[in-house]
């Protein structure tokens, strides 16, 4: 029998783009084809880009680069694929050039250079997929594109506007996904709250039943399968407030992320922002009455053009009332295309910073007082990573989605493995993560 060809893949960018390149994984393995670690083992190499900001691009065209001097058969997909002839400019030598979610394109250029074996005996592929993240969590895409028009952002121009997944084919990839051992689904989008207005929330059969493609209906659904089930990129549309409860009641996790970029309204007005509601703070209020444990994750950026003092002021004081969890933060990046760079009242790169570091400082006090208030719980942790060496297990919280929010280490963790649901007695904290025992052992001890 014929060797499988083997590809080599490198994903870039956000989580939706990791989306991507297991579904393309997924159509590929079927097919026939292996995957290689490394270059030196691949026939040919995948490289899934990002085009977001002019940093990524040119990470972009360094990985390109680099997987051309590595192996030198290169296929690229991905957000930067809508830029074809700048990246052939740099890199003239690549097979072929597609966009983001243009799974056929990319299938139909590896068919092309480097054909399947005929007549291949291979592996089952999972019925949930092959999946880039561990075994115990996955991201659930439910929709491509965006129909806002912020002005710093260039998404809808590489992505198209919003398409919404059918509710039906969203929940039996889940329900797939939970029966392969998944214990946590972070569903995600450009546009989370806007699910289903575009196909105008339309019915799609699920287990026999009309189901409607609603945000809500979407939530209520996937707080029935017994996971942890975490909503990012959510807009603080009104409608978002008849999720709470699902969260006081423990079927979806009392976690929100949500894009609020800046707390200014003249700011706000200037970035084109959609919700822009000048009473978010008593909403934040009124969500944490209903559900006390809810965590507010965002992101920031300063030195927006225009931005004053006073309008970074005004940011610093919205973020210790608003008291958000989990804050990210960027400083100002001009992004080629995007209206923003018309506006006037360019942010020198010095004070860009000191805002930038003012405001971290600030947002650790802030995680310092909340995770204080952590000590002396016992809660639920998602082990992520073991130390045996140390004795450790590193995991995560209800409040903490990977990658981007702090971690739960457990000391004293023998016996656990990575994807353990484990209780945890928390001891001690400081500005990011908690530190904790398993509660029987805590419970010994007491």
């Amino acid at each position: 029998m014929s060797q499988a060809p083997k590809i080599g893949l490198v994903s870039l960018g956000c989580p939706k783009a990791l989306v991507d390149s297991e579904r393309i994984m997924t159509t590929l393995r079927a097919q026939g084809y292996a995957f290689s670690r490394d270059y030196a083992g691949a026939d040919i190499v995948l490289v899934n880009t990002c085009g977001f900001l002019d940093s990524a691009k040119r990470e972009s065209l360094e990985a390109i680069g680099e997987a051309l001097s590595e192996n030198g058969r290169v296929i690229v997909t991905g957000c930067l694929g809508v830029e074809e002839d700048m990246i052939r400019a740099t890199h003239p030598s690549v097979l072929a050039v597609s966009g983001p979610h243009q799974y056929e394109q990319v299938v139909n250029a590896v068919n092309q250079h480097l054909p399947p074996v005929p007549n291949k005996f291979v592996d089952l592929v999972p019925e949930a997929g092959l999946k880039l993240t561990p075994k115990h969590y996955a991201y659930l895409k439910i929709s491509e594109g965006c129909n806002n028009r912020c002005s710093f952002c260039i998404i809808p121009q590489i992505r198209g506007d919003l398409v919404s997944r059918p509710i039906a084919s969203v929940l039996y990839e889940a329900e797939r996904l939970v029966a392969s051992g998944v214990k946590e689904l972070l569903v995600i989008s450009q546009d989370t709250s806007a699910y289903g207005v575009d196909i105008k929330y339309s019915n799609s059969k699920y287990r026999g039943q009309d189901v409607s493609a609603k945000f809500q209906t979407l939530a209520e659904e996937l707080g029935k399968m017994d996971v942890w089930t975490r909503l990012h990129y959510v807009y603080p549309y009104p409608h978002v407030d008849s999720v709470i409860p699902l969260m006081a009641e423990g079927k979806i996790l009392p976690y929100l992320d949500i894009p609020f970029q800046h707390a200014s309204p003249s700011v706000l007005k200037a970035m084109r922002r959609p919700a822009n509601q000048v009473k978010t703070l008593d909403r934040i209020q009124s969500w944490r009455a209903m559900a006390p444990d809810l965590a507010i994750r965002s992101n920031f950026i300063v030195g927006f053009p225009g931005e004053t003092d006073e309008d970074f002021e005004f940011l610093l004081d919205w973020l210790d009332e608003a008291q958000i969890d989990r804050i990210g933060c960027f400083e100002y990046e001009p992004v080629t295309g995007a209206p923003a760079n018309e506006l006037e009242g360019i942010v020198p790169d010095e004070v860009r910073r000191e805002r930038y570091e003012r405001l971290m400082e600030a947002a650790q006090d802030i995680s310092a007082d909340v995770l204080g208030r952590k000590v002396g719980r016992t809660i639920d942790v998602l082990v992520d990573d073991v130390e045996p060496d140390t004795g450790r297990a590193i995991g995560r919280s209800q409040w903490d989605a990977p990658e981007i929010d702090g971690q739960v280490i457990i000391h004293e963790a023998d016996g656990i493995k990575p994807g353990d649901m484990v209780s945890v007695t928390i001891t001690e904290s400081d500005e990011y993560d908690l530190f904790g025992v398993p509660a029987a052992l805590a419970a010994k001890a007491n």
